[in-house]
Protein backbone atom coordinates (compact mmCIF):
# COMPACT_ATOMS: atom_id res chain seq x y z
CA UNK A 1 0.00 0.00 0.00
CA UNK A 2 1.24 3.54 -1.02
CA UNK A 3 -0.38 6.92 -0.72
CA UNK A 4 1.09 10.07 -0.60
CA UNK A 5 0.41 13.82 -0.03
CA UNK A 6 3.15 16.92 -1.48
CA UNK A 7 4.93 17.20 1.51
CA UNK A 8 4.03 13.28 3.60
CA UNK A 9 4.75 9.82 1.99
CA UNK A 10 3.05 7.10 3.38
CA UNK A 11 3.71 3.53 2.42
CA UNK A 12 2.93 0.00 4.13
CA UNK A 13 5.26 -2.48 3.41
CA UNK A 14 3.89 -6.15 5.63
CA UNK A 15 3.38 -5.03 8.83
CA UNK A 16 5.19 -2.02 8.76
CA UNK A 17 4.15 1.76 7.70
CA UNK A 18 6.74 4.35 6.90
CA UNK A 19 6.00 7.90 6.91
CA UNK A 20 8.39 10.21 5.10
CA UNK A 21 8.66 13.75 5.99
CA UNK A 22 9.30 14.39 1.99
CA UNK A 23 10.54 18.45 1.90
CA UNK A 24 14.44 17.49 1.57
CA UNK A 25 14.71 20.84 0.07
CA UNK A 26 13.43 22.97 3.53
CA UNK A 27 15.39 19.98 5.33
CA UNK A 28 11.96 18.62 5.93
CA UNK A 29 10.60 21.29 7.79
CA UNK A 30 7.23 20.84 9.13
CA UNK A 31 4.23 22.55 7.68
CA UNK A 32 0.66 22.83 9.43
CA UNK A 33 -0.56 20.58 6.62
CA UNK A 34 2.66 17.77 7.52
CA UNK A 35 2.00 18.32 11.35
CA UNK A 36 -1.93 17.31 9.95
CA UNK A 37 -1.13 14.11 7.72
CA UNK A 38 0.99 12.70 10.51
CA UNK A 39 -1.23 13.05 13.30
CA UNK A 40 -4.29 11.79 11.28
CA UNK A 41 -2.44 8.89 10.33
CA UNK A 42 -0.96 8.16 14.04
CA UNK A 43 -4.63 8.52 15.06
CA UNK A 44 -5.97 5.71 13.10
CA UNK A 45 -3.43 3.59 11.48
CA UNK A 46 -6.10 1.10 11.01
CA UNK A 47 -7.31 3.54 8.04
CA UNK A 48 -3.70 3.07 6.74
CA UNK A 49 -3.59 -1.06 6.57
CA UNK A 50 -3.40 -1.81 10.07
CA UNK A 51 0.31 -1.36 10.29
CA UNK A 52 1.75 -3.41 13.59
CA UNK A 53 4.60 -0.80 13.97
CA UNK A 54 4.70 2.72 12.35
CA UNK A 55 8.28 3.98 11.32
CA UNK A 56 8.86 7.93 10.78
CA UNK A 57 11.57 9.31 8.65
CA UNK A 58 12.79 12.33 6.60
CA UNK A 59 13.71 12.06 3.23
CA UNK A 60 17.06 12.24 2.03
CA UNK A 61 20.22 12.01 4.52
CA UNK A 62 20.15 15.09 5.31
CA UNK A 63 17.82 16.08 8.03
CA UNK A 64 14.94 14.38 9.60
CA UNK A 65 13.06 17.51 10.30
CA UNK A 66 14.65 20.50 11.09
CA UNK A 67 11.47 22.09 12.88
CA UNK A 68 8.49 24.17 11.78
CA UNK A 69 8.39 25.81 8.46
CA UNK A 70 9.19 29.39 8.92
CA UNK A 71 6.13 30.52 7.07
CA UNK A 72 3.86 29.32 9.57
CA UNK A 73 5.87 30.95 12.33
CA UNK A 74 5.51 34.50 10.59
CA UNK A 75 1.50 34.07 11.32
CA UNK A 76 2.02 34.19 14.60
CA UNK A 77 1.25 37.76 15.79
CA UNK A 78 -1.19 37.45 18.45
CA UNK A 79 -1.99 36.23 21.95
CA UNK A 80 -4.42 33.83 20.48
CA UNK A 81 -2.33 32.71 17.39
CA UNK A 82 0.59 31.78 19.93
CA UNK A 83 -1.36 29.66 22.04
CA UNK A 84 -3.10 28.10 18.72
CA UNK A 85 -0.11 26.99 17.23
CA UNK A 86 0.83 25.28 20.78
CA UNK A 87 -2.51 23.58 21.24
CA UNK A 88 -2.42 22.43 17.30
CA UNK A 89 0.99 21.17 17.54
CA UNK A 90 0.77 19.22 20.65
CA UNK A 91 -2.40 17.77 19.47
CA UNK A 92 -0.27 15.81 17.10
CA UNK A 93 2.61 14.98 19.49
CA UNK A 94 -0.14 13.32 21.56
CA UNK A 95 -1.61 11.52 18.70
CA UNK A 96 2.26 10.03 18.46
CA UNK A 97 2.36 9.35 21.72
CA UNK A 98 -0.82 7.46 21.87
CA UNK A 99 -0.79 5.83 18.99
CA UNK A 100 -1.97 2.07 19.50
CA UNK A 101 0.70 0.84 17.15
CA UNK A 102 4.75 1.21 18.53
CA UNK A 103 6.61 4.18 16.62
CA UNK A 104 10.38 4.34 15.79
CA UNK A 105 11.72 7.66 14.31
CA UNK A 106 14.97 6.69 12.03
CA UNK A 107 17.16 9.84 12.40
CA UNK A 108 19.81 11.17 9.84
CA UNK A 109 21.45 14.13 9.68
CA UNK A 110 20.27 17.02 11.82
CA UNK A 111 16.84 16.85 13.88
CA UNK A 112 16.22 20.53 15.66
CA UNK A 113 13.35 22.32 16.85
CA UNK A 114 10.20 20.67 16.44
CA UNK A 115 11.74 17.93 14.36
CA UNK A 116 13.25 16.91 17.43
CA UNK A 117 9.97 16.80 19.53
CA UNK A 118 8.55 14.80 16.86
CA UNK A 119 11.23 12.05 17.23
CA UNK A 120 10.95 12.62 21.50
CA UNK A 121 7.27 11.58 21.06
CA UNK A 122 7.94 8.17 18.97
CA UNK A 123 8.86 5.30 21.26
CA UNK A 124 12.20 4.55 20.04
CA UNK A 125 15.07 6.51 18.33
CA UNK A 126 17.59 4.88 16.19
CA UNK A 127 20.42 7.57 14.31
CA UNK A 128 22.88 7.97 12.22
CA UNK A 129 26.61 8.67 13.20
CA UNK A 130 26.18 12.36 11.89
CA UNK A 131 22.90 12.85 13.16
CA UNK A 132 22.83 16.22 15.30
CA UNK A 133 19.97 16.68 18.30
CA UNK A 134 18.66 20.05 19.95
CA UNK A 135 16.72 22.96 20.09
CA UNK A 136 18.72 26.36 18.81
CA UNK A 137 16.13 28.43 19.53
CA UNK A 138 17.99 30.49 21.63
CA UNK A 139 20.40 31.41 18.43
CA UNK A 140 18.10 31.36 15.73
CA UNK A 141 13.97 32.51 16.18
CA UNK A 142 14.14 33.45 19.77
CA UNK A 143 10.84 31.16 20.79
CA UNK A 144 10.51 28.70 23.41
CA UNK A 145 9.23 25.44 24.40
CA UNK A 146 6.18 25.08 25.84
CA UNK A 147 5.73 23.26 29.29
CA UNK A 148 4.80 20.07 27.85
CA UNK A 149 7.02 19.70 25.86
CA UNK A 150 9.99 20.67 28.79
CA UNK A 151 8.30 18.23 30.39
CA UNK A 152 8.62 15.29 27.28
CA UNK A 153 11.97 15.94 26.52
CA UNK A 154 13.29 16.24 30.34
CA UNK A 155 11.82 12.85 30.77
CA UNK A 156 13.91 11.74 28.29
CA UNK A 157 16.98 13.80 28.73
CA UNK A 158 17.11 15.54 31.88
CA UNK A 159 16.48 18.47 32.91
CA UNK A 160 20.10 19.89 33.51
CA UNK A 161 21.01 18.66 29.92
CA UNK A 162 17.82 20.12 28.30
CA UNK A 163 19.16 23.88 30.12
CA UNK A 164 22.69 22.89 29.03
CA UNK A 165 20.87 22.53 25.64
CA UNK A 166 19.10 25.00 25.16
CA UNK A 167 21.40 27.74 26.77
CA UNK A 168 24.54 27.17 24.57
CA UNK A 169 22.16 26.34 21.72
CA UNK A 170 24.53 23.50 20.76
CA UNK A 171 23.26 20.67 19.31
CA UNK A 172 24.41 17.09 20.76
CA UNK A 173 26.55 14.65 18.72
CA UNK A 174 24.62 11.07 17.98
CA UNK A 175 27.06 9.54 20.56
CA UNK A 176 26.40 11.55 23.05
CA UNK A 177 22.30 11.23 22.35
CA UNK A 178 22.86 6.95 22.58
CA UNK A 179 25.71 7.50 25.79
CA UNK A 180 22.01 9.47 27.56
CA UNK A 181 19.51 6.82 26.19
CA UNK A 182 17.77 9.11 23.62
CA UNK A 183 18.75 7.06 20.96
CA UNK A 184 18.76 3.50 21.32
CA UNK A 185 20.94 2.80 18.47
CA UNK A 186 23.54 4.23 16.31
CA UNK A 187 24.60 3.29 12.98
CA UNK A 188 26.93 4.09 10.28
CA UNK A 189 25.11 5.90 7.41
CA UNK A 190 21.76 6.02 5.59
CA UNK A 191 21.41 2.84 4.26
CA UNK A 192 22.61 1.14 7.62
CA UNK A 193 19.91 3.64 9.24
CA UNK A 194 16.96 2.10 7.14
CA UNK A 195 18.26 -2.25 7.07
CA UNK A 196 18.42 -1.91 10.45
CA UNK A 197 15.26 0.17 11.11
CA UNK A 198 13.58 -2.41 8.87
CA UNK A 199 14.88 -5.06 11.14
CA UNK A 200 13.80 -4.12 14.66
CA UNK A 201 10.19 -2.62 13.12
CA UNK A 202 9.87 -6.19 12.03
CA UNK A 203 10.94 -7.58 15.29
CA UNK A 204 8.80 -5.53 17.28
CA UNK A 205 5.94 -6.37 14.45
CA UNK A 206 5.82 -10.04 15.41
CA UNK A 207 5.20 -9.67 19.70
CA UNK A 208 1.96 -9.72 20.89
CA UNK A 209 0.34 -6.81 20.03
CA UNK A 210 -1.92 -5.92 23.14
CA UNK A 211 1.60 -5.97 25.18
CA UNK A 212 2.69 -3.79 23.81
CA UNK A 213 -0.53 -1.30 23.29
CA UNK A 214 -0.57 -2.00 27.30
CA UNK A 215 2.81 -0.38 28.03
CA UNK A 216 2.37 2.48 25.92
CA UNK A 217 -1.03 3.26 27.62
CA UNK A 218 1.00 2.74 30.96
CA UNK A 219 4.27 4.64 30.25
CA UNK A 220 1.47 7.63 29.02
CA UNK A 221 -0.43 7.67 31.79
CA UNK A 222 2.75 7.84 34.10
CA UNK A 223 3.77 11.15 31.88
CA UNK A 224 0.38 12.57 31.83
CA UNK A 225 -0.64 12.78 35.91
CA UNK A 226 1.70 16.01 36.05
CA UNK A 227 1.40 17.53 33.12
CA UNK A 228 -1.47 20.16 33.08
CA UNK A 229 0.09 23.13 34.13
CA UNK A 230 -1.07 26.18 32.39
CA UNK A 231 1.37 27.95 30.17
CA UNK A 232 0.28 30.92 27.94
CA UNK A 233 1.59 33.75 29.73
CA UNK A 234 5.26 31.78 28.87
CA UNK A 235 4.36 30.90 25.19
CA UNK A 236 3.51 34.52 25.19
CA UNK A 237 6.09 35.93 26.72
CA UNK A 238 8.35 34.76 23.71
CA UNK A 239 6.14 34.57 20.73
CA UNK A 240 4.88 37.86 21.03
CA UNK A 241 7.96 39.76 21.89
CA UNK A 242 9.87 41.99 19.67
CA UNK A 243 12.85 39.75 19.84
CA UNK A 244 11.11 37.14 17.85
CA UNK A 245 10.28 39.35 15.46
CA UNK A 246 13.72 40.24 15.32
CA UNK A 247 14.82 36.46 15.01
CA UNK A 248 12.80 35.69 12.12
CA UNK A 249 13.81 39.06 10.26
CA UNK A 250 17.38 37.87 10.58
CA UNK A 251 16.48 34.39 9.76
CA UNK A 252 15.35 35.97 6.83
CA UNK A 253 18.31 38.60 6.14
CA UNK A 254 21.15 35.76 7.38
CA UNK A 255 22.60 37.53 9.78
CA UNK A 256 23.30 37.26 13.96
CA UNK A 257 19.76 38.62 15.77
CA UNK A 258 20.15 41.61 17.76
CA UNK A 259 18.76 40.68 20.95
CA UNK A 260 17.14 43.39 23.52
CA UNK A 261 15.45 41.21 25.69
CA UNK A 262 11.70 42.83 25.15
Amino acid sequence: MTASGNDILYTLDGPVGTITLNRPQARNALTYAMYDEIGRICSTPEAYGAPRVLVMTGAGDKAFASGTDFSELQDIRTAEDSVAYEERVERILRAIETCPVPTVAAIAGSVTGGGAIIACACDIRIATEDARFGFPIARTLGNCLSIRNVARIARLIGAARLRDLVFTARLMAAGECRQIGLYSEVVADHSALVARTRHLAETIAAHAPLTLRATKMALDRLSEASSDIPDADIVQLCYLSADFREGMAAFLEKRRPDWKGR
